[in-house]
């Protein structure tokens, strides 16, 4: 640690944080470590693993990064490192950084972002989605390959059903 590196508040291995609305889970956290910022209202978390679940409280999908940071207040999340988001309806995302905004339920990155689902891979610049990849748009610089055809498509396009 540098010279004038805040020290965290707190420390702890094998780190849990569940986010419900009125007792049905959101999406819960585990990380094997996490250090809490009391005055930066923030978490900062090694090896985390973020499970999103749908309006039935099954669990829909399946975050995995390196590294995140989770704002106490909001609820939002950054993840960071090798990031890769799989949903149990079989939609792979990769990046190296990713947002999830917890009151609008929306993933967005401003990174280079890979998705396959049958029938369809698509990588480009930018990118906003749900947590169960249903509806996702590509903002620009997005090529596709739909149905073993490849070739370019326009930026504000998705692969959502």
């Amino acid at each position: 640690m540098g010279a004038g590196a805040e020290l965290p508040d707190q420390e702890v291995t094998d780190f849990v944080l569940t986010e419900t609305d009125q007792g049905r889970p959101q999406w819960t956290l585990y990380a094997r470590y996490a250090a809490t910022y009391q005055a930066k209202n923030l978490v900062q978390s090694r090896d985390i693993r973020v499970d999103f679940f749908d309006d039935k409280g099954a669990r829909s999908s399946e975050l995995t990064a390196h590294e995140g940071e989770i704002q106490q207040q909001t609820r939002d999340m950054t993840a960071r490192g090798n990031v890769v988001l799989q949903t149990t309806e079989g939609t792979r995302m990769t990046t190296e950084e990713l947002h999830f905004s917890n009151d609008r339920q929306l993933i967005t990155s401003d990174r280079l972002v890979h998705v396959e689902r049958p029938g369809f891979v698509g990588e480009g610049t930018g990118f906003a989605s749900d947590p169960n990849l249903r509806h996702f748009e590509f903002k620009t610089q997005v090529h596709a390959t739909v149905s073993g055809r490849p070739g370019g498509i326009g930026p504000s396009r998705g692969g959502g059903k």
